[in-house]
């Protein structure tokens, strides 16, 4: 099954940009900084939602019925794509705890929240990235 990864890859990259945003307008109290980060913030959301719908689809063919894929929680979601050498374990980890800061922070958009998401961003669009790449080569093979 060809899984299309086009959606994924635009979010990424809008995140990249605003990433460049961030650095470009640190400035105290600037408002453009605060609309990047804002724009980081839900992006960071969307990549996380769409790779858990992605990487579903991907693994639904390892289990006996899409059902049961869909039936996992995201994290063993993770956990079941580090463990069938889909993603490296040390992502699968890293994908637990962008799960554990998102799930944790559900309702709170405030300064902490954004700035802490600000910290995982680097690491993440590597992952993110490295999951579509992953995605696309099983497309292929």
């Amino acid at each position: 099954m060809r899984i299309d990864t086009n959606y994924l890859r635009r979010r990424i990259a809008l995140l990249e940009m605003a990433m460049v945003g961030i650095r470009l307008h640190e400035e105290d109290g600037d408002p453009i900084y605060d609309l990047y980060r804002a724009t980081c913030v839900k992006e960071f959301e969307l990549v996380l939602h769409k790779s858990d719908k992605l990487l579903r689809k991907r693994l639904a063919d390892r289990f006996a019925s899409n059902r049961e894929a869909d039936r996992l929680q995201s994290e063993d979601l993770f956990r079941h794509a580090g463990r069938h050498d889909l993603i490296a374990l040390d992502a699968a980890e890293r994908w637990l705890h962008y799960l554990d800061h998102r799930n944790h922070t559900t309702h709170d958009y405030g300064e902490g929240f954004a700035e802490t998401t600000l910290r995982l961003l680097p690491d993440f669009v590597k992952d993110a990235t490295a999951l579509a790449d992953m995605i696309e080569r099983t497309n292929d093979g």
